[in-house]
């Protein structure tokens, strides 16, 4: 706030040209004048969603901010598909429970089991581990205020130096979702869940604490679920210029595998599971204690400081073929600081940082009988550790143009120490050592154009370079002497077009892209019969189009004020060899080339509103490099409707698939396939859910 005083003013007018003062014949008696300047918000360790949505304006790529308004009003939400299947570019589909198969830009199609190619974070702390690979059960979507999609190089800031980027889940806070939410939802399969929320602000303080628990039998047999979460934050605002905020996620998930099955199995019986899972007792049981902090200080206009530190405390209780029980503890920290000014008088932009994260695994395998471990076959201690500095410079050569330019350099460590060498396996055959370590270097440079072409409507272009190196479970393989394996980080170019924004009602974003890889980590055949290892394929080529709407189609159409609203997401992903000497140009496998999912939405102004949708896989894909086993293509039809009474009282339902369609979801991978092998997850069936949700 400034304060004009009479004598400034009756100063000013004697240098105004042409003003006469005997238009002003007594300056002396005008009153002083208060002249208010633009209000700057706080800064906020979490920016809201607009926030959010402005930030990735200053990227020249494809990224997406996705409320969870988007998503909270669906019940049953439990997998990331359910939270992205309005996103283009993210191809998620469920595998059994709340487990998944997560690919962006085809990042990670030759994993058969937990996550590759993508750093998911909540509030920034990472889901992966050190090495890179996770789960993704520990996100959870009722406490969610929004996911960000940061596709491929898009995730330069976020630590993401693969293929497929990054995805960062947003909390709620007490400032976000202040009072009370009490929510239940029950469904079809034995799926019941509940959620209490509280959120409170008051002065410099706020709080917001979640609980929530979720039981289902499953849609096939041996497929049940049960968990417990617990997540909450305290934010501190020391002044209108700094913030921290803490955080905590306790989580609690027992799940039963079902397994991948043969093709015809899961069309003629998708209810069965996998005999092995059955006699086996295969499930996934994890409990993870996460904390973490975030600070932002602004100590002058057009600088701003962020920091932010995590530690994970996860175990891993995993009977499958083996007992697998592991104790993770992983360390993660970030610094970053944007200065923004003018250099030769041109806008100028620059943003540096770091990324740190190190993490110890105690790991130990045993036979598995009956779901009970039984006498040890290995046990290892693993180390991971990735680091990276970044900056990135954007300079506004006119007033509607940015040229950007970055760099970020990077390395990582893997090593496995083999804690049961020498032990015997059998009575003549001790077992080998399978210690090794591993270091990878990198440097990404990137260039981008970013032109808004309108005030609400930008035009984007980059060409960016992209290091992987591997997980711990790519170098040490489940297969007899493969020992530490010797693999190659996987490296890429991607250039990518495109552009996003608004024209009156219509929102949309479109993306082309197209990468050179090089050193892709695959599944190739291994050293015993029938065994494949992930190995490096000389080159391959992904490319593909990623291109959402959301368009306002009609207003007052049946009421004033309703609305008649269409939202949709198209996929297209041409991921191939690139002249193979085994595969040739054979598509690579894991994922189909067209993928559709729309949804058009009446909403009535006394608070009903109704939306059928459509999910669309219009051709099928491969199982394995060979091309020789595929999925057939479906279309499943689904209706979602609610209610808002007012008083904070919402309910809601949802139908899927309620032309209950036999379909495959999702496939692991192999070199070659035969008829009878048993790679797929076969969809869900026919459901319903409903839920009740008071707000007070």
């Amino acid at each position: 706030m400034t304060k004009i005083t009479r004598a400034r003013l009756a100063g000013a007018a004697l240098m105004l040209p042409g003003l006469a003062l005997a238009q002003t014949p007594n300056p002396t008696t005008l009153p002083d004048l208060l002249v208010t300047a633009p209000r700057v918000p706080p800064v906020a360790a979490t920016p809201d969603n607009d926030a959010a949505a402005t930030a990735l304006r200053q990227i020249p790529g494809n990224a997406s901010v996705v409320p969870a308004e988007t998503f909270l009003d669906r019940p049953g939400t439990t997998t990331l598909q359910d939270m992205l299947e309005l996103t283009p570019g993210v191809f998620a589909r469920p595998k059994w429970g709340e487990d998944s198969r997560l690919s962006i830009r085809g990042s990670g199609l030759a994993r058969n089991f937990h996550l590759r190619g993508v750093r998911l974070t909540l509030d920034g702390v990472p889901l992966n581990q050190a090495d890179g690979s996770g789960d993704f059960q520990e996100l959870d979507s009722q406490t969610l205020q929004r996911l960000e999609v940061f596709r491929g190089a898009q995730g330069f800031a976020q630590g993401s130096n693969t293929l497929g980027g990054a995805i960062n889940g947003v909390s709620q806070t007490g400032r976000s979702n202040p009072g009370g939410t009490i929510r239940g939802e029950v469904g079809s399969d034995g799926f019941a869940r509940g959620l209490l929320t509280y959120g409170l602000a008051s002065g410099a303080a706020d709080a917001f604490l979640a609980y929530s628990t979720l039981t289902q039998e499953g849609f096939r047999n041996h497929s049940a679920g049960r968990s417990q979460r617990i997540s909450g934050n305290v934010g501190y605002r020391w002044s209108e210029q700094a913030e921290t905020r803490f955080y905590l996620t306790y989580n609690n998930i027992w799940q039963q595998i079902p397994g991948s099955v043969t093709r015809e199995q899961a069309l003629r019986n998708p209810r069965g599971a996998a005999s092995a899972n059955l006699v086996q007792d295969y499930q996934r049981n994890i409990e993870s204690l996460r904390l973490g902090s975030r600070t932002a200080y602004r100590p002058m206009e057009g600088v701003l400081l962020e920091a932010g530190i995590g530690a994970v405390r996860r175990e891993l209780d995993h009977p499958i073929f083996q007992y697998i029980d592991q104790r993770n503890d992983d360390f993660s920290a970030f610094g970053r600081a944007t200065l923004e000014g003018r250099i030769a008088g041109l806008e100028h932009r620059l943003v540096v940082g770091a990324n740190a994260a190190i993490g110890v695994t105690d790991s130990n395998r045993y036979v598995n009988t009956g779901g009970q471990p039984g006498a040890r076959t290995a046990s290892s201690t693993d180390r991971a550790r990735t680091n990276d500095l970044y900056a990135e410079s954007t300079l506004r050569v006119l007033p509607t143009v940015g040229v950007i330019a970055g760099l970020q350099a990077g390395e990582a460590y893997r090593a496995s120490r083999d804690r049961f060498f020498g032990e015997a396996v059998t009575a003549a055959d001790p077992k080998a050592d399978d210690s090794g370590s591993g270091r990878w270097q990198w440097v990404n440079p990137r260039l981008g154009l970013l032109w808004d072409a309108t005030p609400q409507a930008q035009v984007f272009a980059n060409v960016s370079w992209s290091t992987e190196p591997p997980t711990l479970s790519d170098l040490t393989p489940l297969v007899p002497s493969a020992g530490f394996s010797g693999l190659d980080a996987q490296r890429a170019v991607t250039a990518e077009i495109g552009t996003r924004g608004r024209i009156g009602d219509l929102g949309f974003e479109v993306a082309l892209y197209r990468a050179w890889i090089r050193d892709e980590i695959q599944l190739l055949t291994g050293p015993t019969a029938g065994s494949s290892l992930a190995q490096n394929v000389d080159r391959t080529i992904h490319q593909g189009i990623e291109a959402g709407l959301d368009w306002t189609a009609r207003r007052n159409a049946l009421a004033t004020g309703d609305s008649v609203t269409l939202r949709a997401a198209y996929t297209f992903s041409d991921f191939r060899f690139d002249d193979d000497s085994t595969y040739g140009d054979n598509d690579l496998p894991g994922a189909p080339r067209h993928l559709l999912h729309a949804e058009l939405r009446y909403a009535h102004p006394a608070g009903g509103w109704v939306a059928p949708n459509v999910d669309w896989v219009p051709s099928g894909f491969y199982a394995d490099n060979a091309n020789t086993l595929r999925t057939d293509s479906y279309a499943l039809f689904g209706l979602r409707a609610g209610w808002n009474f007012g008083n904070g009282v919402t309910a809601f339902v949802a139908g899927r698939n309620l032309t209950d369609v036999r379909y495959i979801s999702s496939t692991s991978v192999a070199t070659s396939a035969t008829a009878n092998a048993a790679l797929f997850e076969p969809g869900f069936g026919r459901s319903v859910y409903g839920g009740l949700q008071l707000r007070f």
